[in-house]
């Protein structure tokens, strides 16, 4: 991957010196045989991260990495997200990190509907019933708010204070209505949701990255794609204008945090344009792209996990985000080609 690869040595100069000869005495060791695998091969990536997320992640984000990397089936995974799921239809249990405890959350349910969407099964009657949950749930206008108030002081990161009385925000309801569209659902609840994100994503004037992300997935699933066209378009000039983005990593001094954002909390083109069919991906040049993405392929730790550059708030958090941020970043470079877009190799033996 670029980023990876040792940096090349230069060719000897005509008239340098030749190396010196092994004396006669020593034996001369024959040459090593070529790597078979070119510098930019991308297996080594995908190896290093593989045992990153064996070695730290949840069950749902192995059983994930087995599904999109080794050839695993989608049921596993399903299973493993069926244990986040509360009897009333929505999802809790920590599903996101950042907030802990049993209870439903809209953060937790759009984790949940971008686990399902990546297995193709945001459908059905799980479905159905998350729609009921999410229309008993909303605010008076028809959105979802943050952090629901708990009847338990349940441990919740400190960027995501519970209110009384929630608002309604973009930040969870545009992903949710986004992805349900996306898979062509059709509930009744969708209809203020929908509305409600349009009046946000057309009306934004002063805004943060998530946020924009949250409008990113808005747009890029809703079924009037000449409105998310020119809502896109708009989006894009404010991202620039308003240095949301850094257009280029070697100058990331230049693009300072948004307010409230931890040090060195800074989103890049491929945080907003995951994958290459995105309205977001017009936002960018062809070389501001390619620059972000050799930026992230050369995050990979030697450990070979992805960094997370949100605040560290609690350990446990800190130890489950990191597998997510992983897999997103696999996922991200697959999208637009720097990793085999088929599965390299055969995925793990069920037991008998």
């Amino acid at each position: 991957m670029p980023g990876d690869e040792a940096s090349p040595q230069s060719p000897q100069s005509p008239r340098s010196p030749r190396p010196p000869q092994a004396p006669a005495h020593t034996p001369r060791t024959p040459p090593a045989p070529p790597d078979p695998r070119p510098p930019s091969d991308p297996l080594p990536v995908l190896e290093r991260a593989e045992r990153f997320i064996w070695l730290t992640a949840r069950v749902l984000e192995q059983r994930r990495f087995a599904f999109h990397f080794l050839g695993g089936d989608a049921d596993p995974v399903d299973t493993a997200l069926g244990s986040y799921l509360n009897p009333d239809g929505g999802y809790g249990h920590a599903l996101d990190p950042d907030l802990r405890g049993p209870l439903s959350q809209p953060l937790h349910t759009a984790h949940a509907l971008r686990v399902l969407d990546g297995l193709g099964r945001c459908a059905g009657q799980r479905i159905e019933r998350l729609c009921r949950h999410l229309t008993g749930v909303s605010t008076p206008d028809g959105a979802l708010p943050v952090v629901f108030p708990a009847p338990h002081d349940y441990p919740t990161a400190p960027y995501h204070p519970t209110h009384d009385n929630p608002p309604g925000e973009l930040l969870t309801t545009g992903p949710v209505v986004g992805l349900l569209h996306r898979n062509r659902v059709w509930h009744a609840w969708l209809f203020r949701a929908t509305d409600f994100c349009w009046d946000r994503v057309e009306n934004l004037h002063r805004t943060h990255p998530y946020e924009v992300q949250s409008a990113v997935a808005f747009l890029d699933g809703v079924p009037d794609r000449a409105r998310a066209a020119a809502a896109a378009d708009r989006l894009g000039r404010l991202v620039r204008e308003q240095r949301l983005v850094v257009l280029d990593p070697r100058r990331r001094a230049e693009f300072p945090p948004a307010p409230g954002y931890a040090p060195g909390e800074q989103l890049f083109p491929h945080d907003f344009a995951r994958r290459p069919e995105s309205l977001a991906r017009g936002w960018f040049t062809d070389e501001e792209m390619r620059r972000s993405l050799d930026f992230l392929a050369a995050q990979q730790q030697p450990d070979g996990g992805w960094p997370v550059r949100r605040e560290a708030w609690a350990p446990g958090s800190s130890l489950e985000r990191r597998p997510i941020a992983t897999l997103e970043a696999l996922l991200t470079l697959r999208a637009y080609g720097r990793l085999p877009a088929r599965v390299s190799r055969p995925g793990p033996v069920p037991p008998q």
